[in-house]
């Protein structure tokens, strides 16, 4: 017995000194030690961090992580999760009664939600770099962004249901022409209305610019039962939808 006191008392003593050797590494590094993981294993807690919003306002993709978001943007997962999102987004639209006024409203971000512009990000270091703000205003003036694929399924879903499709983008109002021939482009049709930053936006952050505009869409009387963007700015703010989703984005980030 005495012989299993002093096991227990060594593996115990063992066991606060790991713990406090652990405690001593998380408080050296707050990381917790995710700067040791392998490259993909950080990245991807990475970009985990960002869509669960745990990553606040980050400026840009850690360099080392580049090649790791271009993977994901390219690849299968990317589809996988958009398309979760999109049939989440259905089944809880199914559940909606509608009243049948025309002013049953679901609104939709444009970039990263409606459209990709995987191919302007592709040349400018998924924001490795910061922001080129005259580079993304040519880019979108060519109006050569793609369809996310399940946005637009769940867009024409969604008007087969009834809703009114609002477009509620950070896009400017001199963008509106080239905006609406890139969607109609790539098969996005008849929307309630399309609402662009005017003059007066500009310097405003896009969670106040957006919370504005849907509280202009309730004063007009219209109902928001849902709500897509890729940013958490495009969701939160008073009013908000009944149902906000988030689609995923770790390319860039906007307040």
């Amino acid at each position: 017995m005495l012989q299993f006191h002093r096991l227990l008392l060594c593996f115990l003593v063992a066991a606060v000194a790991t713990s406090q050797t652990h405690l001593e590494m998380v408080a050296e590094d707050p990381s917790g030690g995710l700067a040791d993981d392998p490259k993909v294993q950080y990245c991807e807690s990475w970009r985990l961090a960002v869509e669960t919003n745990n990553a606040g306002e980050w400026k840009k993709v850690p360099s080392r992580c580049v090649d790791v978001v271009a993977d994901y943007i390219k690849g299968p997962q990317y589809l996988t999760d958009s398309k979760m999102v999109a049939r989440l987004s259905h089944a809880y639209a199914k559940t909606v009664q509608l009243a049948g006024d025309g002013k049953d409203v679901w609104i939709f971000d444009v970039d990263e939600t409606l459209i990709s512009n995987f191919l302007h990000y592709t040349l400018h270091g998924y924001e490795s770099r910061m922001c080129n703000e005259t580079a993304y205003d040519q880019w979108v003036y060519t109006g050569k962004a793609t369809a996310l694929p399940w946005s637009l399924w769940l867009y024409r879903k969604l008007q087969s249901l009834g809703f009114q499709l609002v477009l509620l983008t950070g896009r400017k109002e001199h963008h509106r022409n080239s905006t609406e021939q890139n969607l109609m482009a790539v098969g996005y049709r008849s929307w309630k209305k399309l609402i662009l930053r005017e003059s007066l936006d500009a310097t405003k952050t896009a969670m106040t610019y957006k919370s504005e505009k849907r509280a202009e869409l309730e004063a007009e009387g219209y109902t928001i039962h849902g709500s897509s963007g890729d940013q958490w700015s495009d969701l939160l703010g008073p009013p908000m939808a009944k149902r906000s989703f988030k689609l995923p984005n770790p390319m860039y980030h906007i307040p």
